[in-house]
């Protein structure tokens, strides 16, 4: 089997670089270990930058999300028992679109297929090989058979555990990683949310997150140990701990039935470089977020709109100068939404061994976000989404 680019991971990420190259005329195939139904059905994130949006309107498929998604035009930050409004329009001119990822991913799935586009459902990459020649190699397994797929490039978008980043030699590539000592539970209820904008809640119990993936359904977190489990936490308390948290009698928190329920651990985590000869790294397999932030899909849109320009300038006029820039133009990104995940992450939550000196600094931390301007406005822009960098902007260098 033969394509030009081949994709491991039918996620956001590698399906929409798949659609990108499809309108340059490139083509692709989209291997995914998952059938269809998993795939679409896989809750995520719900929050989409400014010019996220705005780039999936711009290639066809943000038809839906218009229809449905949800613009906000800012949030809001709870702490010592009162609500402060940060305001996106009015400190950036910007707004944030809610649209769960899931819902993404149906509609680059239904614009591939539309389309003619190859995305092999049930076939799980086994190895990458080659990939410092010209012809790399992904072998991948469907239906119990074995099979080759040969390819100009790879491009990894198979998350943290995928085949791609463990296809290369340790000695080429170095890890950064911090795993915070806590997690969320995370619910998805049938109730209309309780507020318009998500809710951020500081609390000497531990942070809680009010969000929502429509009008009728809310998404809502609390902050608990990483080692808990499910059975631990049944619906009544789950419940009474978000009142208790968000404030529930001055929000109006509504109840309704669970209908998922799970922990996600937290954690920061950048691979360098994100290019290996003719692999590159997108999404989950070269980075991850804490979720504070709501940057884990906008970085791996922000990662496979660069590819498609590099490769477009490769495959058009024979420039490989925006591929090899690639792993340190996306870099200098990565490394700013990493700092501000990390610092949303930092002053919302409860930290087991903090000193009351750090409580009464996160507070009044919390006091300067939302109370000053410019503090407010560097959130602002933060959360609405930096500008996609070009390739004539200098690139991020390591201090050391």
């Amino acid at each position: 089997m033969r394509t030009e680019v081949a994709i491991v991971g039918a996620g956001p990420a590698g399906l929409l670089l798949s659609h990108l190259l499809h309108l340059r005329g490139v083509g692709s195939v989209v291997l995914e270990r998952h059938d269809r139904t998993h795939v679409e059905n896989r809750i995520r994130a719900g929050v989409m930058e400014h010019d996220v949006a705005a780039l999936l309107d711009a290639v066809g498929v943000g038809a839906r999300m218009r229809r449905e998604g949800l613009v906000h035009e800012g949030i809001n930050i709870r702490f010592r028992e009162r609500t402060r409004r940060i305001d996106f329009r009015d400190l950036v001119g910007r707004t944030v679109m809610v649209y769960g990822q899931q819902e993404v991913v149906r509609d680059l799935i239904a614009a591939r297929l539309e389309a003619g586009g190859t995305i092999l459902f049930g076939a799980e990459a086994t190895a990458i090989e080659g990939i410092d020649g010209e012809r790399p190699r992904v072998r991948f397994r469907e239906n119990g058979e074995e099979h080759l797929l040969t390819c100009d490039f790879v491009v990894g978008c198979d998350g943290f555990h995928g085949v791609s980043r463990a296809a290369v030699p340790a000695d080429r590539i170095t890890l950064f990683e911090r795993v915070y000592p806590f997690a969320w539970l995370g619910i998805l209820a049938e109730a209309p949310p309780a507020s318009e904008e998500l809710v951020y809640a500081h609390h000497e119990r531990g942070f809680a997150l009010l969000s929502m993936r429509s009008p009728r359904l809310s998404r809502l977190y609390i902050q608990c140990r990483p080692d808990e489990t499910l059975e631990a936490w049944p619906d009544e308390r789950v419940w009474e701990e978000l009142e208790i948290r968000l404030g529930g009698a001055e929000l109006g928190l509504r109840r309704g039935p669970v209908v998922q329920k799970g922990i996600t651990a937290m954690r920061s985590f950048v691979a360098e470089p994100m290019r290996f000869g003719r692999l590159f790294l997108a999404g989950d397999a070269a980075h991850i977020v804490p979720p504070t932030g709501a940057k884990g899909m906008n970085l791996a849109v922000a990662d496979v709109r660069l590819l498609d320009r590099a490769l477009g300038a490769w495959y058009g006029e024979g420039d490989p100068r925006l591929l090899e820039a690639y792993s340190e133009i996306r870099l200098r990104h990565i490394w700013r939404v990493q700092h501000f995940s990390w610092w949303m992450t930092a002053m919302l939550h409860r930290f087991e061994d903090a000193s009351p000196f750090d409580r009464r600094r996160q507070l009044a931390e919390l006091d300067h976000v939302t109370s000053s301007r410019a503090a407010g406005r560097m959130l602002a822009e933060n959360y609405t989404g930096l500008p996609f960098l070009e390739e004539g902007e200098p690139a991020w260098e390591d201090p050391s």
